[in-house]
């Protein structure tokens, strides 16, 4: 075998230069530079399915990236990103420089994790149009390595991860299961608790992308339940992810590409390439999207559950309900569940999916959003099973929650449905949701500094603990203006460090920003 895996690894060599790391989720770059790259990633979940004796994933897409770029995102058998342990081993076998050193890699991989031969691998891609040229290069290295690759299919990547995690689990698992488990769920709920719901009409922006068809699919039964979905970006005409999706619209707050003739006040939505991430926003007359945002997700969602959770019986189970943010979510929103929803608990990590993912993980219910709209919510398997000892009411409707939320990673689909049914079972329109908080003005900065490894932070990273005595003059500055608040961190890619601020006002905020971004320059 080693023989045939060099042969197999020269006809997808890596292009001199390049140095792909790992990223949040795999790799990306511009597609023409990732056959090898592909490939190899292959190679790595054949040898991770074989290691584990569990089916693994691939997902063909650059996320919310532009068209001429492309990526691959690596997919755990528990339905999670690649397992932190592998990462290293992704980054070493993607960055070396000979097919040799490459299959050096390999055998390691194999001795160290006792691999004997490749295990089945499931292959998906999204619409680019590079996409089918490199899952032949995921293909030949699944192969290369004495692994299965199954057929290549056109899915969202959340779709993929739901599909590996239930596949694993020896549940069915193809995609007309996918929109049967969400469909079906919510169909139930919406028949359950707001039988009388009046029809409500939704514009989707699908970025071009992969999530348009889908949609397309789940759009007839919707409309059967009063949901009535308009796609635009369907991907007919424009281009992917060109002034449009969920990454465009959360960082713009503009009206994307396509809605010049949709009429202000309408709601909308706005998903991502590969529709893992979810925005919902109204136009303005302004021309400006009033947002709401992942963390306003996650708000909506919280404050949900914490009514079902009020209305079960006094003496029925104790749940443990707790919403995961980072540093970066407004102060309002973690006010507003502290003071208002007491079933639910706030805790705090450090920037990153993987962070949120876990710490939402050790909850019975755990609520996690990142601002730009990735996110989902997880109920624990025994949690669910306690579920099961009783019948009807809030049991039944948290598991049909359960069903309707991808368990696996965020999905635009999941958190489309979530955000419908949490507004027809509160009674809500626009107007409540906006209400529930008011954002507090922000301002981010980056600083250049000549070594970010100087600053070091705790506390999810919301305080310096180098360089020393810094951390008492941002408090001193933050201490000069009402409501505020600031962290200091170093970025995970660039030598540069970030600053964030809030205050009472807009004003105040950029003050604050300029002041610590001052105080960062000055210790640097």
């Amino acid at each position: 075998m080693p023989t045939d895996v060099l042969l197999q690894l020269n006809t997808y060599p890596l292009r001199e230069g390049l140095k792909p790391t790992y990223g949040t989720a795999g790799f990306r770059s511009v597609a023409d530079l990732l056959p090898s790259t592909v490939f190899r990633c292959g190679a790595l979940m054949a040898l991770r399915a074989g290691a584990l004796r569990q089916v693994t994933g691939i997902v063909i897409t650059a996320s919310h990236n532009p068209e001429q770029d492309n990526g691959v995102k690596l997919v755990d058998p528990s339905g999670n990103m690649l397992d932190s342990q592998w990462e290293n081993m992704a980054d070493a076998l993607a960055q070396a420089t000979t097919a040799e050193q490459a299959l050096r890699e390999v055998e390691l991989i194999k001795q160290t994790w006792a691999v004997g031969t490749g295990g089945t691998v499931m292959v998906a891609h999204d619409t680019r149009s590079s996409a089918l040229d490199l899952c032949k290069a995921a293909a030949a290295g699944i192969s290369a390595v004495g692994g299965t690759p199954e057929p290549a299919l056109l899915l969202t990547t959340p779709q993929l991860h739901w599909m590996v995690a239930r596949r694993n689990c020896c549940l069915p698992f193809s995609e007309v299961d996918y929109f049967q488990t969400l469909l079906g769920a919510f169909e139930q709920l919406r028949s359950s608790h707001c039988p009388s719901a009046k029809a409500q009409a939704l514009v989707v922006d699908a970025a071009n992308g992969v999530g348009a068809p889908k949609l397309a699919e789940a759009a007839g039964r919707l409309s059967d339940l009063g949901l009535n979905i308009n796609v635009i970006n369907s991907g007919t005409s424009g281009a992917l992810n060109a002034g449009c999706g969920a990454d465009f619209v959360q960082k713009e707050q503009a009206r994307p590409a396509g809605f010049e003739s949709i009429p202000s006040g309408m709601r909308c939505a706005s998903m991502d390439g590969d529709a893992d991430r979810l925005v919902y926003f109204v136009m303005r007359k302004s021309g400006h999207a009033q947002l709401f945002d992942g963390d306003r997700i996650a708000v909506l969602a919280a404050t949900l559950l914490d009514r079902i959770l009020h209305e079960r019986p006094g003496a029925d189970a104790s749940v443990r309900m707790g919403i995961v943010q980072t540093a970066y979510a407004n102060g309002s929103s973690t006010r507003y569940v502290r003071s208002r929803l007491t079933e639910c608990e706030v805790v705090m990590t450090p920037t990153g999916v993987k962070h949120l993912h876990h710490a939402a993980a050790a909850f019975d219910i755990g609520i996690y959003y990142e601002a730009n709209g990735h996110g989902t919510i997880l109920f624990k398997p025994s949690f669910l099973k306690t579920l099961t000892e009783g019948s009807g009411g809030w049991r039944t409707e948290m598991g049909l929650l359960s069903q309707v939320m991808n368990q696996a990673v965020g999905d635009a689909l999941s958190g489309l449905l979530l955000v419908e049914y949490a507004l027809c079972r509160l009674g809500w329109g626009l107007a409540q949701w906006t209400d529930l908080y008011t954002d507090l003005p922000s301002r981010q900065l980056k600083v250049a500094v000549p070594n970010r490894a100087a600053f070091t932070t705790t506390d999810a990273e919301t305080r310096l603990m180098t360089p020393r005595g810094l951390q008492c003059q941002v408090e001193a500055e933050v201490a000069k203006v009402s409501q505020g608040r600031c962290f200091v961190r170093p970025s995970g890619t660039e030598d540069v460090v970030r600053v964030y601020a809030e205050a009472e006002n807009q004003i105040a905020a950029d003050q604050l920003a300029k002041a610590v971004a001052s105080l960062v320059s000055e210790m640097a």
